[in-house]
């Protein structure tokens, strides 16, 4: 069995219950680290929290710098607020329960700046309507679809005239357009880089129509982790860089974009419990512990066992085969870097936290639920 890289050695992983989660801080800071140095200025990032749902991790950013963040839940969101954020934008549609949740958190954090996005008139409206009502203002983003097809409009007329009905709102202050574009996934970093540009002209111009118009733009959130460094070179005084996954990063992204230079900071902890046969090795790492939305061959990838073959995976068990099956006996552990690493956090209730090779803690992943207060 090749040895394990001493960047993530638990001397006393003995005392964690796998499968097990473990997040180590010092690579955390060192991707944060690289994440500001590629954006040249701390105060241009809004990082996604949703990969890791902690508030320890929203603070090591506060320590950077980062003062702005961005959430996918209203859970994400109290929890960046309760780590001690001030400006969040909650990137997704608030209808139904959700828009009295958008006014309860509005009246709960007076000193954050709250945001939301949008892409529909009647959303705005209800949104709009239950603001005023409650005597409250909240900013709210175009959400600009440049080809993900999920949410959005495209940066056309449609865009023009809802950006004008939210700057019309009076319970409504219009805060500037959401581009997020997930579907870009060129591994050559110049062919990603001409896809972010002409996707970007479109939007700029549509920018620049709505200032002519006198109509206020204050803000760009823009990309993701693959796309950001792009976004940070066009040195837009208006674009904020949304990052995420690079913080814990996973095999899938250092598989895909090779060009972004970040390292795991989050791996699976596992145990062999049966040898089923020739080259067979069955782990407790089934798919309750990692993201099952990559093929099943790609879900975790084992540093020792370089020639591990994923071949069945159930809820509580993952079958490996191996040439180094034979080496390996019941309660051998081994180390797993994940394919996904955000639905892969949201799958643990807390993470060991290892510090100078040790268990030293448990960060609770407290936004892994929808609810907490709000």
């Amino acid at each position: 069995m090749k040895p394990l890289s001493r960047q993530y050695l638990i001397k006393n992983s003995h005392l964690l219950v796998t499968p097990a989660l473990v997040v180590f801080p010092e690579i955390i800071e060192m991707n944060i680290k690289q994440m500001v140095k590629m954006s040249s200025d701390p105060l241009k990032l809004r990082p996604h929290v949703k990969t890791y749902k902690m508030a320890e991790v929203v603070k090591l950013q506060l320590n950077h710098g980062i003062k702005k963040f961005k959430a996918a839940t209203f859970a994400e969101s109290e929890m960046v607020a309760e780590a001690g954020a001030q400006d969040i934008l909650l990137a997704y549609h608030i209808v139904g329960p959700n828009i009295k949740r958008a006014v309860n958190f509005v009246k709960k954090y007076p000193d954050v700046n709250f945001m939301v996005i949008a892409d529909h008139i009647e959303s705005i409206s209800e949104l709009n309507n239950a603001m005023v009502k409650a005597g409250e203002t909240i900013e709210v983003l175009l959400d600009i679809d440049t080809g993900l097809h999920r949410t959005g409009v495209e940066p056309g007329d449609q865009a023009f005239n809802l950006y004008k009905q939210i700057n019309n709102s009076p319970g409504i202050k219009a805060g500037g357009f959401h581009v997020y574009d997930g579907h870009l996934h060129q591994s050559d970093r110049k062919d990603r880089a001409v896809a972010v540009h002409q996707a970007f002209q479109k939007v700029s111009l549509l920018r620049d129509k709505l200032l002519s118009a006198g109509s206020k733009v204050p803000r760009l959130v823009c990309g993701g982790t693959a796309t950001f460094p792009i976004y940070a070179e066009m040195n837009d005084p208006f674009v904020e860089y949304s990052p995420g996954t690079c913080i814990f990063h996973d095999v899938g992204y250092d598989t895909i974009f090779p060009d972004l230079h970040f390292t795991p900071a989050a791996v699976i902890l596992t145990r062999v419990i049966s040898l089923p046969g020739q080259g067979l090795v069955t782990l407790d790492l089934g798919c309750k512990a990692v993201a099952s939305d990559p093929l099943m061959t790609n879900r975790v990838v084992f540093p020792q066992l370089p020639d591990a073959e994923l071949i069945l995976q159930n809820e509580e068990h993952l079958v490996i085969k191996t040439t180094r099956a034979s080496k390996l006996k019941p309660s051998n552990e081994l180390v797993g870097i994940p394919w996904h690493i955000c639905p892969t956090t949201a799958l643990n209730k807390e993470v060991g936290v290892v510090r100078n090779n040790y268990v030293q803690e448990f960060w609770k992943v407290v936004a892994r639920d929808r609810f907490l207060n709000i």
